[in-house]
């Protein structure tokens, strides 16, 4: 097979339908909302517009999840700062930011606030799907925590990247098991 046969298949691959999204239950003193990296440098209309479109929906979330008092962690991309957060979802006293490249569990405590919380599952949202989402998710399932993934919580900057990630959660071998694809609309508490 010859340079140009490899690029002629790869150019013809039809990706898969999208997994089916479920409806999930919670518990909410063993869960905790993980709000990825929605700060002013990569959530704007002109970098990510898919990113804004999500502000209001993770909003929801992010109320929900403190009406329920569940745990909350934020993380930052190594150049960003607490204050750098959108303003719509800034943390409030008490909840707690990590800093890192895109698996967020890497060089961080992430893994210790959730293990000394006692958290069994997370709910990741965030930007960007194919960086920050992807590799914590699978941190996560490294972990043995059990990953709930709105697809109308993540972004990237095209639709292509967050239907991959979908599906590689879905689908891969260190994931599939812990992962649950869903909407935030369908997340509910026990």
């Amino acid at each position: 097979m010859n340079k140009q046969t490899i690029i002629e298949e790869w150019e013809t691959v039809e990706p898969p339908p999208p997994p089916k999204v479920k409806p999930v239950e919670i518990n909410p003193k063993e869960t905790a909302l993980l709000i990825l990296d929605i700060q002013n440098q990569n959530c704007h209309a002109e970098r990510r517009p898919r990113c804004v479109k999500r502000i209001l929906q993770l909003k929801k979330l992010l109320s929900k999840a403190r009406e329920r008092e569940m745990l909350i962690v934020y993380s930052l991309t190594r150049a960003a700062e607490k204050e750098d957060i959108r303003e719509e979802v800034k943390p409030r006293e008490g909840e707690f930011v990590v800093k890192a490249g895109v698996d967020k569990f890497y060089q961080t405590e992430l893994e210790k606030i959730l293990h000394d919380q006692n958290i069994k599952t997370v709910i990741l949202v965030g930007t960007s799907a194919h960086g920050a989402v992807l590799h914590t998710a699978t941190g996560a399932a490294a972990r043995s925590l059990n990953i709930i993934i709105p697809v109308d919580g993540m972004s990237a900057d095209t639709a292509y990247a967050e239907q991959y990630t979908t599906w590689h959660l879905a689908h891969a071998p260190g994931t599939k098991r812990y992962a649950t694809i869903t909407k935030i609309d369908l997340i509910h508490t026990r």
